[in-house]
């Protein structure tokens, strides 16, 4: 749910930063039925969620807003497929001395590493080519957006797959976030250039 806020930070940073992505007003009730969406495909339970765990979430929020700018401001001249296999290599970087520390016992089953690789490659660098592909097409405020779509197709697949119980609750959101996101993306109605007038014409000598 707090992942959700994250086209709402990038509304406010394009808002803040003279970006030329502006929010309108079609725009901004898009993005505030895409927040309600969420809200009611995934509810909300802060039960025994701590302080330093929400805020967390709120500095994931807050990075994943501002990466698609940075992409679009200083890295739009360069390769997507090297900038993302630099942004990955940092970050296995990072995470090799965490993961020393934690290793498993035994190699996990063959299903596992099946769906750690389907996760790496598809789900990881596929979607970071196609997500900046969309950065350029429709800006980074607008490719935020996926954020709304995520839950509601995990809420689609949930039942289709794993047998979750349909809501009501589901039903209305799924909608809220499809109209919200064709509100938040489509591109504001230009107003129509005034015809000027004909010119009087000259009398004949």
């Amino acid at each position: 749910m707090l992942l959700a806020a994250i086209p709402l930070v990038s509304a406010l940073i394009a808002r803040t930063t003279g970006a030329r992505e502006r929010l309108g007003l079609q725009s901004g009730i898009g993005l505030l039925l895409g927040v309600l969406g969420v809200a009611a495909i995934v509810g909300l339970n802060l039960e025994g969620a701590g302080v330093a765990p929400l805020a967390a979430l709120a500095l994931v929020a807050i990075c994943y807003a501002v990466g698609p700018v940075i992409l679009q401001r200083y890295l739009s001249g360069l390769p997507a497929l090297g900038v993302i296999a630099a942004s990955l290599g940092v970050t296995s970087l990072v995470y090799a001395p965490i993961a020393a520390f934690i290793w498993p016992e035994r190699l996990p089953g063959a299903t596992v590493v099946g769906s750690v690789v389907a996760l790496a490659v598809v789900c990881t660098a596929l979607a970071f080519l196609i997500f900046f592909a969309l950065i350029a097409e429709i800006g980074p405020m607008r490719a935020t957006l996926i954020t709304y779509v995520n839950p509601a197709v995990a809420a689609v697949l949930g039942v289709a797959i794993l047998s979750e119980h349909f809501t009501v609750g589901m039903g209305v959101g799924f909608v809220f976030v499809l109209v919200g996101s064709v509100l938040a993306t489509r591109p504001a109605a230009k107003p129509a250039a005034p015809t000027s007038a004909p010119e009087p014409a000259q009398d004949a000598v």
